[in-house]
């Protein structure tokens, strides 16, 4: 231990996290800190050392008086900043989310610790303004059994849990605001997390009017790195209590915590794409199971999860009775959408809508209300079949999807071209039967967009989807069509909603299809007027379809009840914990022989992985040319030691440096 140069007199060891990205290397190492760098080197704060002959960042995590190291150890080369932006709380649920999700702590400090922008951390914080009285609506809460009571344990500093149904129309970026005042109110901070910036926006302007615009700020990626690393010190330094974000912001270092809010946990924007890919909703739970804070899990619709979270009594409900749920939907009407239906009204065939939806659109359009067209798809025909057989049609060059990309040209023909390669193909002949004729399967927003202007001339059409998605609409006539995902707010609400192309959702080869076929068309239908306020929905899809029936009786929690049950029978999460591993053969194989699974675990596979259910493996390495899948599940008491045997198993599989890259995935949101 002894050294060249004068150590600090007192705890001169530096137990230092580097930020080096293989598992293997995910410890502490130590390192003497100089005398000249004593008053700096404090938990928390960056740092750089010399790693195997190189510098390389790092977060020092604790000083020492003693190091069990018997050998030499190397200084602290240098304090990047005198920062501590590393709190213990963080450090710790970063380590928790590395074990939940087998991945390695600087993957998870990445997401959760921001660059570091030295002009902006010279600038001076301003001092917390007291907080305001907040303002709550008890009778908009009162419409939810035991809201009152929520109300009441948060204001009195408690940490209840709860899964709050939102109700249709209901006005949710101010009910939040309401919760997240209260907790500031109650001496403690508040983060509230939401899919993406639309939802920010409206979330960030509620709290601004509740609870005063200095204690809110907004945290997403698309800021710039000055703006973001400026309000990520002021959530850091206590100087704005309420943080709202994306996914990132479940990680936000408020001093404090009192709530965490997780909005529309089924919306897939909320698992991180990069390792270990946690999901802002379960590093959200573990959080506040650390911490001892309140947790909102939020939304329309309701998932798997939180329903197995309050099945298990971890959460309670907050939901409201059946009585304010019918009177708060809309009439929603269900029916298939038939060549024979359509045939009975021209009007309805050149809008390509059944007559029910057609007449729906007509009403609300003369009462001067907007109308709400989800289509599942944009373009113009993205998917086509053999007129003849009803034979997908693919490309003869490398068998891929046809499409039309655009409407027909100047001589009356479009060309149909590959959705994958882009080879146009104006003499497709079917590979099944050899027809030349094509059918739509799908119309896009485009089109849909394109017929309905025929249909109803002197209405004006809107479009919102890809790269030009719209906020809000006016409450005037209007026909907005908008691929799912991408509906604008109208003012005053819709007078209709038409959800088109159901079996395009419900029919994709996917464990939460239906499950996110009920989220999107909860989430548009929400944005309907209530029924006696003349707000209709129309969805073409069969009506015997569970989840069809389930929106027609504005279920959620009985559809999220019936997923449950049905993934326990087959053994799928969140009934189980399931970890995918995608690699090479040989890959895989090695992991397997290092890890040492918990008892009762399953291992299904490997089976080779088809193209088209490929992830890219990025920075994870190139991707090998033989992928393979294999399954491990275990009973969900056993997760954690699953996580930790993977994790020790990638861990053992680097020291060896074994070749190719391989992907872990802890509970991966899409098994195809």
């Amino acid at each position: 231990m002894a050294a060249d140069f004068d150590a600090a007199e007192v705890d001169p060891v530096a137990r230092v996290l580097p930020l080096l990205p293989v598992p293997h290397l995910d410890r502490e190492f130590d390192y003497l800190i100089p005398r000249d760098l004593d008053a700096d080197a404090r938990p928390g704060v960056r740092v750089r050392v010399r790693f195997a002959g190189r510098l390389v960042d790092g977060f020092l995590l604790a000083r020492a008086a003693t190091s069990d190291h018997t050998g030499k150890l190397g200084r602290l080369d240098r304090v990047v900043s005198s920062e501590q932006v590393l709190t213990p709380e963080i450090a710790a649920l970063a380590e928790e989310v590395a074990t939940r999700y087998a991945g390695t702590r600087a993957d998870v400090l990445r997401l959760a610790v921001p660059p570091r922008h030295a002009r902006v951390e010279a600038e001076a914080s301003r001092p917390p303004e007291p907080p305001p009285v907040p303002e709550i609506d008890p009778a908009a809460w009162g419409r939810y059994r035991h809201g009152e009571n929520f109300l009441e344990a948060l204001g009195g500093g408690r940490a209840p849990r709860a899964s709050w149904q939102a109700l249709p129309g209901e006005d949710w970026p101010r009910r939040l605001a309401e919760l997240a005042a209260l907790t500031l109110a109650s001496g403690k901070a508040a983060v509230l997390v939401v899919p993406d910036q639309r939802d920010l926006d409206r979330l960030v302007k509620a709290c601004a009017d509740v609870a005063g615009a200095d204690h809110v700020v907004g945290l997403a990626a698309g800021l710039g790195p000055a703006e973001r690393y400026r309000r990520w010190l002021a959530a850091l330094r206590g100087s704005a209590r309420i943080v709202v974000g994306t996914r990132a912001a479940v990680f936000a270092p408020t001093p404090d915590l009192g709530l965490l809010v997780v909005w529309d946990d089924g919306d897939d924007l909320h698992c991180e794409p990069r390792s270990p890919y946690p999901h802002a909703r379960e590093v959200a739970a573990l959080r506040a199971h650390a911490v001892g804070a309140a947790i909102v899990i939020a939304g329309h619709a309701r998932t798997a999860e939180t329903q197995a979270l309050v099945e298990a009594g971890w959460a309670h409900d907050l939901v409201a009775p059946r009585d304010v749920v019918r009177a708060c939907a809309p009439k929603v009407t269900a029916l298939a959408d038939s060549d024979h239906a359509l045939a009975r009204d021209p009007a309805a065939r050149a809008a390509r809508l059944p007559a029910i939806a057609f007449a729906a659109a007509r009403s609300a359009l003369a009462v001067d209300r907007p109308v709400l067209v989800q289509v599942p798809r944009r373009g113009y025909v993205p998917a086509l079949a053999c007129g003849k057989c009803r034979a997908p049609a693919r490309c003869r060059h490398c068998n891929g999807p046809l499409a039309l990309p655009t409407a027909a040209g100047p001589d009356g023909a479009a060309i149909p071209a590959c959705r994958w390669c882009g080879v146009a193909d104006a003499r497709h002949r079917c590979h099944a039967c050899g027809a030349r004729s094509l059918r739509a399967v799908v119309v896009g927003a485009a089109r849909t967009a394109e017929e309905l202007g025929r249909a109803f001339p002197g209405v004006p059409v809107v479009t919102s989807g890809g790269n030009d998605v719209k906020h809000t609409v006016p409450g005037s006539a209007s026909l907005v069509v908008s691929t799912v995902g991408a509906e604008p707010v109208a003012e005053g609400g819709y007078g209709a909603a038409l959800l088109l192309d159901g079996w395009a959702l419900l029919g994709r080869a996917d464990l939460r299809a239906t499950e996110e076929t009920m989220r999107r068309w909860l989430t548009a239908s929400a944005l309907v007027r209530s029924f006696a306020d003349g707000g209709q929905v129309v969805v073409v899809a069969d009506s015997g379809i569970p989840t069809v029936q389930a929106l027609v009786r504005w279920d959620p929690v009985g559809h999220a009840q019936s997923e449950v049950s049905e993934r326990a029978e087959v053994g799928f999460p969140p009934a189980v914990h399931m970890a995918a591993i995608d690699g090479s053969s040989a890959a895989v194989a090695e992991l397997l022989e290092a890890t040492h699974l918990p008892e009762g675990a399953e291992v299904l596979g490997p089976v080779p992985l088809p193209p088209g259910q490929r992830l890219p493996f990025g920075s994870e390495g190139p991707e090998p040319e033989d992928v393979h899948r294999m399954i491990v599940r275990v009973a969900r008491e056993r997760g954690r030691a699953l996580g930790r045997a993977l994790r020790d198993a990638q861990a053992t599989r680097t020291a060896r440096r074994a070749d190719g890259p391989l992907r872990v995935q802890v509970d991966p949101p899409r098994i195809g």
